[in-house]
């Protein structure tokens, strides 16, 4: 059996302009916070307890784990940072609850499909006190490079530069209980610069290779991939479960067909009598009306511009549509619509320029507290291009 701690106390900034109102791990991804999809992969694990080190908007996660947590097969405890202790104050204090011999650490902001009882394996076969999971990456300026030696030990930690192929710190460590490596230090302390780097000094430190799936959600442009990641995406939800998972938003964007109606494959909806609401559909537009001060739907209406169909057409749907949103209780604020053919088109999606309309005619409205579902890539690559949280939901065909 072993412990997990898991880092969740960052204060997120870099990725505030995209996610704010909830701590990093808590960032929706496919409807679900990020922190469900690492806790789905310590299931693979004899895991016993799951430490979270927590500080900066900790209710948030002790909120969800108190209505969540007991789906799981593992306890939770938390490690509370009254004041910010630096990484290596928060592994130590979060390591000093955990009863197994080796403890895994895993960051709050990082999916890394490593094996975590073979990186514990492979610390014992070293005989040294931590090991850390190797990620190889290519053509990458963002990390630092770590120099593999003879025998599996690092032989040193590079910094950033550009680099056509290497190893990276993955984020991910075995750490073993009975040694001292996390002593002498004071409340605050770097776990990279203070322990790591004096352990890498005296060959004191292993490497495991493991290039399984890695993904980091720390700065918008690598949230925006964890949103549209082909393995995160299997566990997508539906518009009302995305609904029903959103908070710290007030405003939600909403693509119309795939999401409110089904899809034509290889048509469009021409006409009210080709428009079929999906399930669910008008009670996720229900609470979405209790949940958000403002909602608006953004769609690619290429028909009309390719001359299938006629504004005229386009718009009876759409009254005819919000007719039925009100009769059920429901509401729509506004419809954003883009008719152009080309996909230069500033206005069609992923270009921003339904966005930046409606920012003209809203400017209330904060792209870092609002939300986008839509069911294509697209859809998330307008939110990334607007700068607000995007949630990949599941489409009937």
């Amino acid at each position: 059996m072993m412990d997990v701690v898991i880092l969740a106390g960052g204060l997120g900034t870099r990725l505030r302009s995209v996610v704010s109102e909830v701590p990093k791990c808590m960032a929706p991804v496919a409807g679900r916070p990020f922190l469900w999809y690492l806790l789905e992969q310590l299931r693979h694990y004899s895991v016993r307890r799951v430490i979270l080190s927590v500080g900066y908007l900790r209710e948030v996660i002790q909120a969800w784990i108190g209505e969540h947590g007991a789906e799981y097969p593992f306890e939770f405890v938390f490690a509370v940072e009254e004041e910010p202790l630096g990484t290596g104050g928060g592994i130590r204090l979060a390591a000093s609850m955990a009863q197994s011999a080796d403890v895994v650490v895993l960051n709050g902001d990082t999916f890394y499909d490593a094996d975590l009882q073979a990186l514990v394996d492979a610390r014992k076969a070293a005989g040294v006190p931590i090991a850390i999971a190797l990620k190889p990456m290519r053509d990458f300026d963002r990390y630092g490079t770590v120099e593999l030696g003879a025998g599996g030990i690092i032989g040193a930690f590079r910094e950033k530069a550009p680099c056509a192929e290497g190893l990276i710190n993955g984020g991910i460590y075995a750490l073993d209980q009975g040694s001292d490596v996390m002593e002498g230090h004071g409340p605050r302390f770097s776990f990279e610069k203070d322990v790591l780097e004096p352990q890498c000094a005296r060959r004191q430190l292993a490497g495991m290779v493991q290039d399984g799936y890695f993904i980091d959600i720390g700065i918008p442009r690598d949230y925006a991939r964890a949103c549209a990641s082909p393995l995160l995406l299997q566990h997508r939800q539906t518009f009302l479960e995305a609904v029903r998972s959103l908070s710290g938003m007030d405003t939600l964007l909403l693509d119309r067909d795939g999401v409110l109606n089904r899809l034509r494959p290889g048509d469009y909806v021409k006409t009210w009598s080709e428009f079929e609401w999906l399930p669910g559909a008008l009670e996720a537009l229900c609470e979405a009306a209790r949940k958000f001060p403002r909602i608006y739907v953004v769609t690619n209406q290429r028909g009309v511009g390719r001359g299938l169909m006629t504004q005229e057409a386009l718009d009876d749907v759409h009254a005819r549509m919000l007719s039925d949103v009100t009769a059920a209780g429901g509401r729509i604020d506004g419809i954003y619509i883009c008719t152009a053919v080309s996909d230069e088109d500033p206005c069609r999606k992923p270009a921003r320029g339904m966005f930046d309309a409606l920012l003209r005619e809203h400017p209330d409205v904060r792209p870092e507290r609002t939300a986008m579902i839509g069911d294509s890539k697209s859809d998330m690559e307008f939110a990334a291009n607007c700068g607000m949280c995007g949630i990949w939901c599941r489409s009937e065909k």
